[in-house]
């Protein structure tokens, strides 16, 4: 999915440029946004939670958030340590709950 396109509820912004991975979990966590699209463009992070669809057909990730909300998030830097003091004020930034407070629950069938 890397270069595939992002496309906000209210239009596209951006692509993907990478993926951020929780080695514990095996799960990815985060998508790397860059939104060079949208003067002067940054790289964000979303949550992969917010993923709504993958079209392979359109190379498109769907998102559920608004480009503007997408656009005026904290600017992501490589390499930067993402802890969970950093997590919380992300998910708190797009008015989500954390993954972390879904993981503990059982699931019976």
């Amino acid at each position: 999915m890397d270069g595939y396109h992002i496309q906000a509820r209210d239009g596209e912004i951006g692509h993907v440029e990478d993926f951020l991975l929780d080695a514990e979990k095996w799960a990815i966590r985060y998508l790397e946004a860059h939104t060079r699209n949208w003067w002067p463009g940054k790289k964000v992070l979303i949550a992969s939670t917010l993923i709504e669809h993958v079209s392979w057909e359109q190379s498109k990730v769907f998102v559920d958030l608004l480009r503007n909300t997408i656009k005026e998030a904290p600017e992501y830097l490589p390499g930067e340590r993402i802890d969970r003091g950093y997590e919380m004020r992300l998910f708190e930034y797009y008015r989500r709950e954390g993954y972390w407070t879904r993981e503990h629950e059982v699931h019976v069938m």
